[in-house]
Formats: structure tokens, C-alpha cells, sequence
């Protein structure tokens, strides 16, 4: 038997569904980033600038944002949204002009309209524009996720502060059923804070996002997210296992300068993030303090999965044809699971320069954190030439069956795979 101990690396790494967020701002544009790796950017849009025109959605305004998002080695999450800015409406205007029923209110020293989500109007309106959405980018290779929106200030799923009710839980569901049946094959998160609904959302398969990460105290010296919200909001979701099976994703209160301005412990605020299993730090694209990158990088060496290879063994002399065992030993040192189904794959390279590969039915899709055992059987490819084959891994996208999941083990070629070892063909 041949027995190789990859090589752990401490390397900063970006892969998909997990990572320091971009804030409409894509990896190769945003200058907070200062080189810091990021798989993940989110956006978040109101419904004005989604559907300008009575079903005229802007397409193409999404698929250049994803199109960038690839450029950028990224995928896009987005949140949509119908009020919330400092402008009068933010839902459309032609809903308004059809005769949509709505509610004025004053707000930040502002008036401001919001439709009735009890209108039938709009209703229909707004359950369509989710329904195409999902026809159009369900299950796409550039979206991330999906963050559960629509209702309240910015999507927030509150209406705190104007006046204006929230609507009945059972429009709530049905809009968070509606973003669940236009998304089936994509991930989802939703805003933490509206307890029934999110209790219904978090039962459905979507996992669950909070936006004051960071918050010691900045709204009140007796009350703050982090202890008197944030632990009562989970254990009344019945959320405190969904990590599981679905991400967690933070946005931080202000950004990081706000800590450090207020003398707040930022690696104690990132631990904090990181014990409720976090995939996703977002600090709004805004400039790390001096002196903090240190901090951020540590983060992003335990946010959400990083898949070590310990050990791989293998009988060191085959013949095509012939079954060939592999053992792997892994350890996910991160604090969450992949939730993509990305595949292992042997990439087996002749002596005279064939490469052939073999797809495994491994996923690493729900590896949770800790040691995970895998063996594995196959027949070695028949036309392989004589002489040492070098054994190569890669966890790829089944979809483009290319290296997409980079693993915290030094060897990596430029293409993506991990050249290990070398079998004797005979």
C-alpha cells in the first residue's frame, strides 16, 4: 500500500456557498478587499429596479451582475425589496397607477408609500415577479443564494418605527412559500427577527441571516442583539440546528470600525459569529480598521467549510481493467457543512501523458465539521499505458465536472487538481 499526508495549509481560501462577503461590489472592484479572497457577493434590490415595466423585469440588468460575479470567480446572492430607502415608493410606480391600495407614513423625516400586501393586486403582481425570477435563475451555476425578502423596511420582515402594521402571518407564508417553490434547487436564507414566519421558513429547508453582528451595545446601554435577541430569536425559531443542513449568514452592526471605535472585542464578536456556525461574514464592503486583517483572516479560516485531506492510501501497483481501492481520510476544520453537491473525482495521468478521469459518487455536500472516512472502488481504465500513472484528486462541479471546491492542502496545480500520487500500471 502507498500511503501519502498531504501537506496542511494555512492559505486564505474562497470557495463556493461560504466566505467574506462582497457588498455590491464584486471581488475585482472593491477595494476594502485589499486581497483578501471572496467566493460570495451579495445585493440587494427594490422592486422598482427589478420590474421598471408591468413584466418587464430586468433581466438583463441580473444576468450582467451574475456574468461579473463569474468574471470575478464569485456568485451572486440578492435580496428584493419593497420599501425601505429615503425615496417616496420603492415598489413600482405602474402598481401605484393600476390602483394598488397602499399606506403613507412618515419615516426618517420623510413621507413614504408602501403597497397593502393584502391587495390582490398586489399579490399577484408580487408573486409573479418572485415565480420568474426563480424560472430565470433557479439552480444557476452564479447564484449563491437567495435571501427571502419582500416584506418590511429593506426586506427586514419588521416595520418598526412607522407606524404601518406588519401583514397577517398567513401572507407572510405565502410569499416565504413562494420564494420556497421558485427556488427548489437553490439555497436560501431568511432575516431573523419575524419568529413565526421564520419558524416556517427554517422548516422548509431555508437556513437563516442576521444583520447586527457586532452589536455590544450601540443602540442601547441595557440592551443589545447580541446577548437579549439574537440566542432567544433562534432557540423561538426552533433554528438552533439548521446550520446543518442550510447556511447561516451574518451582516455586521455598522461595520468593523464601529467596534473599534467603541473599544468592543472583535475577535470575541467573531467567535460569537462563528459558534452559531457561520458560512457568511458580510461587513459591507466597508475598509477594515488598521491592525484587524489579522482578525479577519482567522475568521475566514474557520467561516463556514475547510476540507483537509489527512491521508490517502492506495495499492501501489494495478493493471487496467482491475479493481483499484482508495482510502481517504478527511477532516472538515471549519464550523459548517458544504451545502453544494460537488463531486470526488481521480484524475489518472499515463506514462505517456493521458489523462483520464473517475468519477466517484462522493459528495462532499453535508460533510458537518469534524473527520469523515471515505473509501473507494473502481476499475482502473483500460488503455492506460505501462509504467507509474499519477494519481491526482479534484472536487468538481458536476455540472462542469471542473475543479470548483479549493482544499486546504498545499499541491495544487493550476488547474485545480491535486497531484498526490503515482500508481505502478502493469
Amino acid at each position: 500500500m502507498a500511503r501519502i499526508e498531504p501537506e496542511e495549509t494555512d492559505e486564505l481560501l474562497a470557495n463556493p456557498h461560504m466566505g467574506w462577503q462582497t457588498f455590491h461590489h464584486f471581488a475585482d472592484d472593491d477595494p476594502a478587499l485589499q486581497g483578501l479572497p471572496s467566493g460570495a457577493a451579495y445585493s440587494r434590490f427594490y422592486w422598482k429596479v427589478l420590474e421598471p415595466a408591468e413584466k418587464q423585469i430586468n433581466f438583463a440588468m441580473l444576468d450582467d451582475l451574475l456574468a461579473h460575479a463569474r468574471r470575478a470567480g464569485q456568485k451572486l446572492s440578492f435580496r428584493a425589496m419593497c420599501t425601505g430607502s429615503r425615496e417616496y415608493m420603492d415598489s413600482p410606480q405602474w402598481l401605484k397607477d393600476k390602483g394598488c391600495k397602499g399606506f403613507g407614513f412618515f419615516y426618517e423625516g420623510a413621507q413614504h408609500w408602501v403597497p397593502d400586501f393584502e391587495d390582490p393586486m398586489f399579490r399577484e403582481a408580487h408573486l409573479r415577479l418572485i415565480a420568474e425570477l426563480g424560472a430565470r435563475y433557479d439552480g444557476h451555476s452564479d447564484v449563491d443564494h437567495i435571501d427571502i425578502g419582500s416584506v418590511g423596511l429593506w426586506g427586514e420582515w419588521h416595520m418598526s418605527g412607522t407606524g404601518v402594521e406588519m401583514p397577517p402571518l398567513k401572507t407572510r407564508i405565502e410569499i416565504i412559500d413562494a420564494y420556497l417553490q421558485a427556488f427548489p434547487n437553490t439555497l436560501k436564507v431568511m432575516l431573523i427577527g419575524d419568529r413565526e414566519a421564520m419558524k416556517h421558513a427554517t422548516g422548509h429547508g431555508a437556513g437563516w441571516r442576521a444583520d447586527c453582528l457586532g452589536d455590544m451595545g450601540g443602540f442601547s446601554p441595557c440592551w443589545n442583539h447580541m446577548k437579549d435577541a439574537y440566542p432567544e430569536q433562534v432557540r423561538e425559531s426552533s433554528a438552533t440546528d439548521v446550520w446543518k443542513a442550510a447556511p447561516v449568514a451574518w451582516e455586521t452592526c455598522w461595520d468593523m470600525r464601529k467596534w473599534v471605535q467603541e473599544g468592543w472585542d472583535v475577535r470575541h464578536i467573531f467567535d460569537y459569529g462563528l459558534e452559531y456556525h457561520a458560512s457568511y461574514v458580510n461587513n459591507k464592503s466597508a475598509p477594515i480598521p488598521d491592525g484587524f486583517r489579522p482578525e479577519v483572516e482567522r475568521l475566514i479560516r474557520k467561516l463556514g467549510y475547510r476540507l483537509v485531506l489527512r491521508s490517502l492510501e492506495h495499492t501501489d501497483t494495478a493493471k487496467p481493467g482491475a479493481a483499484f481501492d482508495v482510502r481517504l481520510n478527511w477532516e472538515n476544520v471549519g464550523v459548517a457543512p458544504p451545502y453544494g453537491d460537488y463531486r470526488l473525482v481521480f484524475r489518472l495521468t499515463d506514462s505517456v501523458g493521458k489523462s483520464i478521469p473517475v468519477f466517484s459518487d462522493t459528495s462532499i455536500k453535508g460533510w458537518l465539521p469534524g473527520k469523515v472516512a471515505r473509501n473507494e472502488t473502481f476499475r482502473l481504465p483500460e488503455g492506460l499505458a505501462k509504467g507509474k500513472c499519477q494519481l491526482a484528486i479534484g472536487i468538481v462541479d458536476p455540472r462542469t465536472h471542473q475543479p470548483a471546491v479549493r482544499l486546504a492542502i498545499e499541491g495544487r496545480d493550476a488547474d485545480g487538481w491535486y497531484p498526490l500520487s503515482a500508481v505502478d500500471v502493469r
